[in-house]
């Protein structure tokens, strides 16, 4: 019963926002200097202390995570108009939206554990990158519409991870296979390949990695069915020689993106529906006596010009690129050196701004991750709050000139 009302009450949701128009369009405020921005601390709606806005939909739904007493489990979360729903797990202990989405379907995806334990055990993606713990329950992917969460499958081997969502209904993402795969670190065993799941029912397409590349993974899809992500080796299935290269996948064929001088770490976020790409990648000298490095920037890729540095904010030495949105508005976060004073940012008209400029003076809230944007310009991410000693996800909303303040 209480499972049917929440399907009631997010339909109802879901049909207002649908019948409401974006508020202040993208275009509007693609002027010459960035908007200013009212900003919502969304909490720490499940107890823990800390919380992050991961995708921001055209829908003005903020999803992400937060964390559960005690901060070693999260669930993932939607926030929207108000209202709050932790959106389960499969059965285990966490769960997690972790790219960018901007589906305006109601459909939201991301990974969630399940009740049974890895019997290899590996660490895989999910607690390797996006968990606080790792548990060794297996991971698989999800997709959440109307109070359900359903799994979705892999290609033969134990743990999947779904990333992101069109308005086609396509998910993609990344799943084991059966193959042990000799080029995987331990814990690591299985071979993993990008995928799309859908439109249909049980609808299951595997990518091809890059020439030799024994492994890929698909991080984002836009309306057009083109998929970015990953190819490389297995290694730990997180990031480093696993994203040797950035690619497109159009029509089921790879394309290398190129690089901005490093070896590694090349990880395409988000593509928008003009086929403009945003993500991180490493610079030139990140090989180390042997050994890859962190050394990522910000980049965002077009057709015209290629993989373009973004730079990072003055005096910071790493940046990721995290979401974009169709009038070419690039979020992301900006890190001192060992990933320090972490602070969120706005790129556009060739400018990468801090976003705590754009935000009205005493707030409490320091803006340190801009996870995504939406086409309205709404920016949803994770912030550090000086009063409560807490972490908590934000939603900032750009004013126009006749906004109240």
């Amino acid at each position: 019963m209480r499972r049917k009302v929440l399907s009631c009450t997010i339909l109802i949701i879901l049909s207002t926002a649908l019948a409401v128009p974006g508020r202040l369009g993208a275009q509007d405020q693609q002027g010459s200097s960035p908007a200013r921005y009212r900003v919502i601390n969304l909490g720490n709606p499940l107890g823990g202390t800390s919380s992050a806005g991961i995708a921001m939909s055209n829908l003005g739904w903020s999803m992400g995570v937060a964390n559960q007493p005690g901060d070693a489990t999260q669930h993932a979360e939607l926030w929207m108009r108000g209202l709050h729903l932790d959106l389960g797990t499969l059965g285990g202990p966490n769960s997690a939206v972790i790219f960018a989405n901007h589906s305006s379907t109601g459909q939201i995806v991301g990974i969630a554990e399940t009740a049974d334990i890895d019997p290899l055990p590996e660490t895989w993606s999910c607690a390797g990158a996006f968990f606080p713990t790792t548990t060794h329950h297996i991971c698989l992917g999800f997709v959440w519409q109307n109070g359900l969460m359903t799994p979705l499958p892999t290609l033969g081997g134990n743990n999947g991870v779904a990333s992101s969502s069109n308005n086609l209904g396509q998910v993609v993402g990344w799943a084991e296979t059966a193959v042990h795969d000799p080029t995987c670190v331990l814990p690591q065993v299985q071979q993993f390949e990008a995928v799309i799941w859908g439109p249909g029912k049980d609808q299951v397409e595997q990518l091809s990695p890059l020439g030799t590349d024994p492994d890929s993974a698909a991080t984002a899809i836009n309306d057009s069915g083109q998929v970015v992500g990953i190819s490389g080796i297995c290694q730990n299935a997180v990031g480093a020689y696993s994203a040797t290269h950035a690619v497109l996948w159009e029509n089921g064929q790879p394309t290398d993106l190129g690089n901005i001088g490093g070896h590694g770490w090349n990880t395409p976020a988000f593509i928008n529906n003009h086929g403009q790409i945003v993500g991180f990648a490493n610079a030139s000298g990140d090989v180390v006596n042997g050994q890859l490095t962190i050394k990522f920037h910000a980049f965002l890729w077009t057709k015209e010009r290629g993989m373009r540095d973004l730079g990072t904010l003055p005096g910071d030495a790493l940046s990721e690129a995290l979401g974009i949105n169709e009038a070419g508005q690039v979020v992301g976060v900006s890190y001192g050196a060992g990933f320090s004073h972490p602070r969120g940012f706005l790129w556009q008209n060739g400018v990468m701004t801090d976003l705590n400029t754009l935000v009205p003076a005493g707030s409490t809230l320091t803006l340190q991750v801009a996870g995504d944007i939406n086409d309205r310009g709404e920016i949803t991410g994770a912030a550090s709050d000086s009063t409560t000693k807490t972490s908590p996800a934000f939603l900032a909303i750009p004013q126009r000139d006749d906004d109240q303040q």
